[in-house]
């Protein structure tokens, strides 16, 4: 059996995209992990990641080993942080902030696991669709969905969201369904009255990003409202995948100008620059990247 920290070196080249990323992640030199990944495919006995001068992909092989290790390699480590922390006092108050329906959905489940495992804490999770000043709210660490504005506070990105553009069948039926994002601004949309797009939504075009002014027929200020007012053939909607998925598995909605998808959306947790990160707030940054791992959701 191989060295487990060469495996976790493999997790984080892959979710990071270079070596010398992954080995700053882990507090090593470019070198010793560049071993480390040669170490491991001889041991395996095949080429893991395909290298070019610009850039790292992941062979076949490479992506069907990190897909049967990822999960493994996410439990070891944080059974060796907790292990690690285990004999400290953690205690105080711990105060989360983040947006309303993805910290519901996506972060609610992990900060209660995280809650149940230090239980000397007093955990709250705060969530607000506006984006709350981490002073002013009394957060010790907060999700921001987003590009960042520069600030005196210190991130760590957590994962990004893959936006989409889709429409009920029947909606599609009736307006037929678009071939470019031009067509966008004839056809009925729903628009969220929240956050910075709106009618103008951004769609890659020939590796550019643009901004298409949409027909807006139906507007809303609440993201579950808006999709579900998609999938009722009111319109077409564009929203982060995560949000869409179920609603495709019931097969409600399709997906529309897949080649022409919105950017990713980076996901980042914030907390206050200068003083040294408390204990309690250090463990559960590191227990949401971990968990997270820096992929697409």
């Amino acid at each position: 059996m191989g060295n487990l920290d060469d495996y976790a070196l493999f997790v984080a080249i892959l979710r990071t995209g270079s070596i010398s990323a992954a080995a700053r992640q882990r507090k090593q030199s470019v070198q010793s992990a560049s071993r480390a990944l040669a170490r491991l495919e001889s041991e395996i006995g095949t080429p893991l990641i395909h290298r070019t001068t610009r850039t790292l992909t992941a062979t076949a092989a490479g992506k069907a080993f990190y897909e049967r290790i990822r999960q493994p390699v996410l439990e070891l480590e944080l059974a060796k942080a907790e292990a690690r922390d285990d004999g400290k006092s953690v205690e105080g108050y711990l105060r989360i902030g983040a947006p309303r329906y993805f910290g519901s959905a996506c972060l609610a489940p992990l900060v209660a696991r995280f809650a149940q495992r230090w239980r000397g804490l007093r955990t709250e999770l705060v969530l607000t669709d506006r984006t709350a000043n981490l002073l002013d709210e009394r957060l010790d660490v907060a999700v921001r969905i987003g590009d960042l504005p520069d600030s005196t506070l210190r991130a760590r990105r957590l994962t990004a969201l893959r936006r989409v553009i889709f429409a009920a069948p029947s909606c599609l039926e009736q307006v037929g369904r678009p071939a470019t994002p031009e067509e966008l601004a004839a056809l009925p949309c729903v628009v969220r009255t929240f956050g910075p797009e709106r009618d103008r939504w951004p769609v890659t075009i020939g590796g550019e990003v643009r901004r298409i002014g949409v027909n807006g027929v139906f507007f809303g200020n609440d993201a579950p409202a808006c999709n579900e007012a998609v999938a009722a053939g009111v319109g077409i909607g564009m929203a982060p995948y995560w949000q869409v998925r179920p609603l495709l598995e019931a097969g409600r909605v399709e997906l529309l100008l897949p080649q022409y998808e919105p950017p990713l959306l980076p996901v980042h947790l914030l907390w206050h620059g200068g003083a040294r990160l408390p204990l309690r707030s250090r463990l559960l940054v590191d227990f949401l990247a971990m968990h997270f791992q820096d992929d697409v959701i």
